[in-house]
This record gives structure tokens, sequence and C-alpha cells, in this order.
């Protein structure tokens, strides 16, 4: 006789523990009940423990010694690096004696004619304008060194980007496997593209170029790749059943459907190279990121406003164009191109036939002087000059005794495994325990580098600067998204600082509050804010209008309206004005290294100007996981489940 057997009763957990982050943080808090004494009584101190370190100064400065002996000789070198060196080389003085042979008048009406073809008259007065000015200020030629370098380099990371997009937009299995290749990429600091690409090809355009390029193709294959795959799956089907093979299917359909994906990544590659591009200058570049980074070297803020002005106003013209190309209609008749073209070459011979090629000295405007006057004046009455509340050498003094100390010797401070403890809790909360294995992992190697002290300094500054940015983001974001004649004010002030490249921050700063660590975050706040503003006001205004509407019919006020329902609603977008603000700090605390900042920005800086390429190795490795952390601790994982939502 067949016996029935009850099923064992399943045990209920109690109601707290069916919420998701709840279970995760009763789990934490069982792991630290073991763990941190066991911890403590093995590892009483706060630093990194010496016997966890691993010295790679030795085989660092081996591996750069024999590059450097046999860069002239070695067949990896002499026929394939070499080769991709001579290249650059000949490709970026080409364009550059293009330009030169264009003449000012020239490569004027070209600028403006392309802008005219693209965007309207509008634009085209300003792009000539803007070419104008770069002349007038004197950096006529150091504006064409960049221009050359800035062709090149989209081009080579257009054409990356488009075949990395074209594999993991055709392929699933590509897409899963470049997907967190450029998700690390587009983390990291510029910085820390410098050294590996000196390493191999020294100080030079070439290096630069390829830094440029390294650095600004993932957005060109991020989105090639997202254009294919939201192609219209109707308007695929519809040629496929025409007969169509899959190359006539990506070449007709596809691409021309991407269109506006593959122009704003465009956009975005080109913005990123010129920010790059001046950043560079540091490995010899040259044009108008050596003028800044000359004159800062010698707190010269006149020279470096000089020089500043031409990069901002080509960061406005190429992001214009550019996005104007993506957002606009289609104005590429053949033959209005045609004209267009003609009419740049007849105003190129014409100023060559008249010796007008290079600008005429008697044009230009010296502002070094009176803006350097005016610094003086600055620092007689703002720095430390004014009355009862101090000057900006003093905010920026008290910011450092009172903020930035305490955060920086309280990290220090801490055991070192109660800080990896607190990356995982993190990480874990936000993410998944792949995320929390990650940032873990990447703390761990920064520990492991020797450079565990250095990387807390910078994590301090960041830090702050972040606070400081969010609160700022957040109460500008709620404003605009509020009141919209505020936001429309706002708007073309947002542009411009969204378009500046990161160098150009550090002008200002030096001016007003000297060179330091205070400096430092100044600059990155400044950088960070536009972004942390725009997606906090995109955010709120998504809301959906039902549940406003809902909350004022029952009587909630303004206020609470804010508070109950848009930031609740709105948690995404918030949580991505985070991540995006600590990505854009940590981004120009690092180059802060120049202007006093100290810490792994100093020590990429040092390695760079001092060929110490051990030391500037290892703090670039440590930037790369000091934003691997940052990333994955304020990035949350889209998850398949609902459970505990």
């Amino acid at each position: 006789m067949a016996t029935v057997t009850a099923a064992a009763p399943r045990v209920a957990l109690p109601g707290f523990l069916h919420n998701r982050a709840a279970r995760k943080l009763v789990l934490l808090a069982v792991a630290a009940a073991v763990l941190v004494p066991l911890a403590e009584a093995r590892w009483a101190g706060g630093s990194w423990p010496h016997a966890l370190t691993v010295d790679l100064s030795k085989p660092l400065a081996d591996a750069s010694d024999w590059v450097i002996d046999n860069r002239d000789s070695h067949p990896l070198f002499l026929y394939f690096f070499g080769y991709i060196s001579n290249a650059v080389v000949l490709f970026v003085r080409v364009v550059y004696l293009g330009l030169l042979a264009a003449g000012w008048a020239g490569v004027t009406a070209l600028g403006a004619l392309v802008a005219w073809r693209v965007a309207g008259v509008r634009l085209a007065l300003g792009t000539a304008a803007a070419f104008l000015a770069c002349g007038v200020l004197g950096m006529w030629v150091p504006t064409m060194q960049t221009l050359a370098l800035m062709v090149v380099a989209v081009l080579a990371s257009a054409v990356v980007g488009v075949l990395l997009g074209l594999a993991a937009g055709l392929s699933d299995r590509l897409d899963r496997a470049l997907r967190p290749v450029l998700d690390t990429m587009q983390v990291l600091p510029a910085f820390a593209y410098l050294l590996p690409v000196v390493l191999v090809f020294g100080i030079g355009v070439p290096a630069a170029v390829l830094a440029t390029v390294v650095y600004a193709a993932p957005p060109m294959a991020r989105l090639t790749a997202l254009g294919l795959r939201g192609a219209d799956p109707e308007v695929l089907e519809a040629v496929e059943s025409l007969g169509a093979t899959a190359r006539q299917r990506l070449l007709t359909a596809r691409i021309p459907l991407a269109r506006k994906e593959l122009l704003l990544g465009l956009n975005q590659t080109i913005m990123m190279a010129l920010s790059m591009a001046v950043i560079a200058s540091v490995i010899g570049a040259g044009g108008l990121g050596d003028r800044v980074y000359q004159a800062l070297a010698s707190v010269d803020v006149g020279a470096a406003l000089a020089a500043g002005i031409p990069i901002v106003l080509l960061a406005v013209v190429l992001d214009r164009v550019t996005a104007a190309a993506g957002a606009g209609e289609d104005r590429s008749a053949p033959v209005q191109w045609a004209y267009a073209g003609a009419a740049t070459v007849v105003v190129a011979l014409a100023s060559r036939l008249l010796g007008r090629l290079d600008w005429p000295a008697s044009w230009t405007l010296n502002i070094a002087e009176p803006v350097n006057r005016a610094v003086d004046w600055m620092t007689a009455h703002l720095y430390s000059g004014v009355p009862y509340i101090g000057g900006t050498a003093d905010w920026a003094g008290h910011f450092t005794t009172w903020i930035l100390d305490p955060v920086r010797d309280g990290l220090q401070w801490l055991p070192w495994w109660s800080v990896l403890l607190l990356v995982a809790t993190l990480a874990w909360l936000i993410g998944t325990w792949r995320t929390a294995l990650t940032a873990v992992l990447a703390m761990a190697a920064i520990g492991v580098l020797g450079v565990w002290e250095p990387s807390l300094d910078t994590l301090s500054q960041v830090l702050a600067a972040v606070a400081v940015t969010l609160v700022l983001g957040f109460a500008t974001g709620i404003a605009a998204a509020r009141s919209d004649r505020f936001e429309r004010v706002l708007r073309p002030v947002l542009d411009v600082f969204q378009t500046m490249p990161q160098f150009v921050y550090l002008i200002p700063v030096v001016a007003l509050f000297g060179v330091g660590r205070a400096p430092a975050v100044a600059a990155a706040v400044v950088y960070a804010l536009p972004a942390v503003v725009r997606i906090t006001a995109q955010g709120l205004r998504q809301v959906d209008p039902a549940a406003l509407e809902s909350a004022r019919s029952l009587g909630a006020t303004g206020r609470q309206q804010l508070w109950q329902v848009q930031l609740p609603l709105a948690r995404r977008s918030l949580l991505l004005a985070v991540n995006q603000g600590v990505v854009l700090v940590l981004a120009v605390v690092i180059i802060g290294g120049l202007v006093g900042g100290g810490a792994l920005g100093y020590d990429v800086a040092f390695g760079l100007a001092q060929g110490d390429l051990a030391t500037g190795l290892v703090a670039g490795a440590a930037i790369v996981g000091l934003g691997l952390v940052l990333d994955r601790v304020t990035q949350p994982t889209e998850r398949r489940t609902t459970e505990g939502a």
C-alpha cells in the first residue's frame, strides 16, 4: 500500500527579509561580525601591509629600458610600431601643411562653408568668427597644429569605432565581449591612456594621436552598435523579403537607419578627441594644449587664457556643427557641396596670390598682459584682500583644512581591510556579487601596487568634489526642472561648459585659488556640474504627468510633490547623475596634479616629465583601479527580476 509523505513545511521568512536589500544587509552584518574580529586580530594597522605589496618598479624599469634600447633595432618596432609612427607623422604633417597652404582665409572660408551646408547661415557666421578670433589672439599656427592632429585622430577613431560597432551590432557574442571593455575604457581618466603609448612610441605626435584614438573610439563603437541593433525590424524584414543579401541589407538599410546614432557618435568622438589632444600636450602633442601647459607651468594665466579661448571656440564650433549634422535635415546636395568646395579653393588661391597666407602680425591682440594685470588685481583684492569674509586664498585654505585634510586623514586611518569591506558593501548593495567582486579586486590591486595612501588621497579629493558637485547640481537641476525661464537662461551656459576640454578648467581656478588640492577640486566641480544639472533636470521633467496631477488633486504642495513624487520617480536619473559626476570629477582631479593636486595625478605627471615610466605606470594602473571602483559603487546593475523592488 502506497504511503503519502507530507511535504516539509516551508519556513516563513520575517517580513523585512522579503526585501532584497534587507537580506543583503543581514548577510553583510553576519559577514562583518565574523570577519572584522579576525582581520583586527591579524592586521591591526591601518595602512596596507608591506607583505601584500608587489614592487613593480624594477621590472617596469627593465621593460622601459628594453623598449628604449630596442626601439631603433628590434623588428617589432622597425616593421610594425615604426611604420605606424611614421604613418601618423606623415598624415599629420600632410594635413598641417595643407591647412597652412590654404592660408587663414582659406581655412576660415572652408569652416564657414561646411557649417553653412550643415547647419545654416547663423552657425556659418559663428564658425568664421571663431576662426578669426583664433588669429586675433595670435594663436593661428597653434590652432592649425591642434586641428591637424584632430583631423587624423578623429578619422582613425571613427574608422576603429565603426569597425568595432559593426562587429558588436551584428554579433551578440562580440557585443557581450566588447561591452565590458568599452565600459571600462569610458570610465578611465584621460591621463591613464598616456603612459602606455609613451612607453611604446616615446614622446611626440605619434603617441599623442594614438592615445587620442584609444580614448575617443569607444563612443563611436558603442553608438554604432546601438544604431545597428535599434534598426526598425519591419524595414529589415521588407528588405530581406526582396531578396537582399546580408551585405546589401547592411549597406542599404541598417546603416542608413542608424544615421543619427552614427553622427551622434562622431560628435562625441570629436569632443573627446579634442579634449585628449589638448591633454596630450603633456607628451609632446604641441599646438594649443602645449601653450596652455607651458603657461600653467609658469603660472602665466594671461598666456594660458590666450590659448584657452581658441580651444573653447574650436570645441563649441565642432560640437555645434556635428550636432546639427545629426539632428537637422539633409543638406548634402552634391552640387551645393561642389560650389562650397570651389569657393574655398578660390579664396585660398586669392590669399596665396596676394601673399596673405599667414595671419598678419598687425592684426593680433595681446591679451596676456591685461589679463595678468587683472589677475594681479584679483590677487590683491580677491585672493587675500576681501575684508571680513576673507579672500579666495582663505577659502581654499579653509576648504583644505576643514574638509580635504580630515577626509584624507580619515580614509588613511581606516584599516585597509575595512576599506575593502566598505567597497564590497556599497558595490553589492547597488549591484550584484560580481559588481562587488570587481570593485574589491580593483581596490585590492591598488594596495598590491604599493600606492595605497596616494590613492586614498586622490579618493578624498574625489569624494569632496563629488559632494559639492551633487549639492550644487541637484539644487540647480531642480530649479531648472521647475522653471522654464531659468532652464532657457541656463541652457547656453551648460552647452558651453560641456564642450570645454578638461585642461581649460585649470586656468580660472589657478587665477582665483593659486595652486594646491583645493583648486584641483574646484576645477573638478566646475567640469562635472553641467552633466549633473542636465541629467537631474531631464529626469525630473520626464516624471509621469499623471502622477503629478494625482498628487495635486490630493492637495499636495509643490514641495511635497517634489519630495514625495518627482524625486522618487526620478531615482534612476539621479543615480545616473551621481555616476557621471563621479567619473567626470575623477578625470579632472587626476589632471589637477599639474596644479598642485598631488597624489596619483602628480605621480603620473612626474613620470611623464622625468621619464620615470615605472612611477607613472604604477600610478596609472592605480587610477584605472580607482576608476573601476568608483564606477561600480555608483552604477546600479540592471536586474531581470524585480524582487524586492
